[in-house]
């Protein structure tokens, strides 16, 4: 598997976060903070592994990076626009065009065909299943090596090929960041190195950043900068 290398459009920042703290149970006997003051910067096109031992503030971390959480204090910018001034409306449409997400447990919906979920951010956005999110659901199936099988729902899938069609979804709307949280958390050795040749695929070619939460030291080894949080502050 070779190591990431720089990608096109890389130098701009896509994500900024200063002096960023999370804390939870504000006003109660169990308040506790997360974060304490996190500064991070990870540019257009940087392949990067956020590691650290559990309860390190991993999870949060990615959150509010991924704009799913907004941090306690601190600032975040994701593609050049603070978030501080964005209502609920504002931050869903900045994290629906431009963030894709690949989680450890895939989240298919398996009422659906593989197609229909590759489809479905597209038609989340759109608000119709049209023609062009179709074409790009199958091309995106293709270029993931599941092209045959888009009729077939998750449950006809092994894991390693539900995760490929959780990459293809998170690809739809061709994000400029994916976010992986341990992707690659559940499958085998060679299909974890099948997982990771994908992502690294989309950002050569694309320019798109890629953030990859993980326990594995090898994969971690292999991106262009490892970041290490512990106790809620980088390291």
């Amino acid at each position: 598997m070779p190591d990431a290398k720089p990608s096109p459009g890389a130098g701009a920042p896509i994500v900024e976060l200063k002096g960023v703290r999370k804390s939870y149970g504000l006003g109660t006997p169990v308040a506790a903070e997360v974060l304490h003051g996190i500064d991070l910067r990870i540019d257009q096109g940087e392949f990067v592994a956020l590691v650290g031992p559990s309860g390190s503030g991993k999870s949060t971390l990615l959150n509010v990076i991924g704009l799913l959480e907004r941090p306690t204090s601190g600032h975040v910018a994701v593609a050049g626009r603070v978030i501080d001034g964005l209502d609920e409306s504002g931050i869903t449409e900045l994290r629906g065009r431009t963030i894709g997400f690949v989680f450890q447990f895939h989240h298919l919906l398996p009422e659906f065909s593989a197609l229909e979920n590759v489809m479905m951010p597209a038609i989340i956005d759109r608000g119709v299943a049209d023609a062009e999110a179709e074409r790009t659901a199958r091309e995106l199936l293709g270029r993931v090596g599941l092209a045959g099988a888009e009729r077939k729902r998750p449950g006809q899938l092994s894991g390693g090929m539900q995760q490929r069609v959780a990459i293809a979804r998170a690809l739809s709307l061709s994000p400029r960041l994916i976010l992986a949280d341990e992707p690659t958390g559940n499958l085998d050795t060679k299909s974890a190195d099948d997982v990771f040749e994908l992502l690294l695929e989309f950002n050569r070619l694309t320019g798109a950043a890629c953030l990859i939460v993980t326990h594995d030291m090898r994969m971690a080894a292999r991106c262009q900068r490892r970041i290490e949080i512990v106790d809620g502050q980088l390291v």
